[in-house]
């Protein structure tokens, strides 16, 4: 038998039992889908998550106060017996390989200006805050390079607390009341949207220090400190380490590096992804038992078209070659179309959803239709040897 004989005779063996190829094809489409469609989910929150922690880049370390302790978490402020000062985050501007460092505080207080009140979210941050985040000032300048411990009654706004408070109005140089106390507006951040929950347009910025006064608080919250790229992060967070235990006499802090939290975040993102598309990929599985189920059922429809075959000279090789192109081909034409309508479907949740983060890693959409395509061979070689080991003669008295 003739190679393009073989590819007409096992093409048409499609035609003649249509419906029984379609619902074989469905089992796997419908498997491929759902590893496609979860994939496509798990693949977009994974970058979606990453994105969010690294936009500000990979070269920052947060320090925080309280140790982490191997039984519990870290206990913050409450826990530490000298707080982070902002003489710490000064102290640190003077180490090697450091850029900038933003002492910060956070708490809510109502603002006003021209009639109008609001409650937002304050943040108390240093003249570097802009640089140490990259994020970009749209009109005026951000907080000057003040004595950080005498810091002068400047505010910087955030777009939508621009927006709600001085519509229309250019607000520099006007004076806005922050939790009762007057402070000058010098700036208007750009819009930057929501970071983690964070809306960074409905914030305004005040200097560290006042930030502390205004609530009450004996520490920061947090150091951030952007270190050079290039830079040993191990040597970076050694010196860290030994500036403030000599300062604090004891480590009573905790150091977070970015570089090493995206580390950790990827490697877990990666998992869930994995195991998500390992769920859809069960199906699959269901997919293949459908091929064998039908494969076999083929094979005792067909009996009597085998012993033809073998009565007019076709070899063992190729009616098992014959069985085994069917199975591949239904499972490869069905693992296409999963692909197509997975692809589909995800693309069509993120339009009716835009919140929705979806990305189809064409990894896994090669390694699906390859897992496809596997699962047809395997699961037509028992049929298909059947069919090639059949007794000609006896086949052919089955008609």
């Amino acid at each position: 038998m003739l190679f393009p004989d073989l590819i007409r005779l096992t093409a048409s063996s499609f035609l003649a039992y249509r419906m029984r190829s379609l619902l074989t094809g469905s089992g796997i489409a419908i498997g491929i889908t759902a590893v496609i469609l979860l994939t496509s989910i798990g693949e977009g929150l994974h970058q979606f998550v990453l994105s969010e922690f690294s936009q500000f880049g990979t070269n920052l370390i947060a320090i925080q106060p309280g140790k982490t302790q191997t039984q519990g978490g870290n206990v913050g402020i409450f826990g530490s017996s000298r707080p982070l000062s902002i003489e710490d985050a000064q102290a640190l501007r003077h180490l090697p390989n450091i850029e900038h460092v933003n002492p910060s505080m956070q708490g809510n207080a109502e603002v006003r200006a021209n009639g109008k009140t609001r409650r937002t979210t304050v943040y108390g941050a240093g003249h570097d805050f802009t640089k140490t985040f990259t994020l970009n000032v749209q009109s005026g300048s951000f907080l000057p390079d003040d004595d950080p411990t005498q810091a002068r009654a400047f505010v910087v706004l955030g777009s939508k607390v621009r927006q709600e408070l001085y519509a229309g109005q250019n607000p520099l140089g006007s004076y806005l009341s922050v939790g009762g106390q007057r402070y000058r507006v010098v700036g208007v951040m750009e819009p930057k949207g929501q970071i983690l929950g964070f809306d960074m347009d409905d914030t305004v910025f005040i200097p560290a220090a006042r930030a502390l006064e205004l609530f009450n608080r004996p520490g920061l919250m947090e150091i951030q400190v952007n270190y050079q790229a290039g830079a040993d992060l191990d040597g970076v967070v050694r010196a860290i380490t030994a500036l403030l235990k000599e300062r604090h006499g004891r480590e009573d802090f905790t150091l977070i590096p970015q570089e090493k939290a995206l580390e950790v975040l990827g490697s877990v993102l990666d998992v869930i992804t994995f195991a998500v598309g390992a769920l859809g990929g069960i199906s699959l599985l269901v997919g293949g038992v459908g091929i064998l189920t039908i494969m076999t059922m083929a094979v005792s429809e067909r009996t009597a078209e085998i012993g033809l075959l073998r009565a007019l000279g076709a070899r063992e090789k190729q009616v098992l070659m014959l069985f085994l192109g069917e199975a591949i081909l239904l499972s490869a034409l069905g693992g296409l179309a999963g692909l197509l309508l997975g692809i589909g479907i995800a693309q069509g949740l993120h339009a009716l959803i835009p919140a929705l983060p979806v990305h189809t890693p064409w990894l896994f959409a090669v390694l699906a239709e390859f897992v496809a395509i596997s699962i047809g061979l395997a699961a037509g070689v028992l049929p298909a040897r059947r069919a090639a080991r059949l007794d000609p003669v006896e086949a052919l008295r089955t008609e």
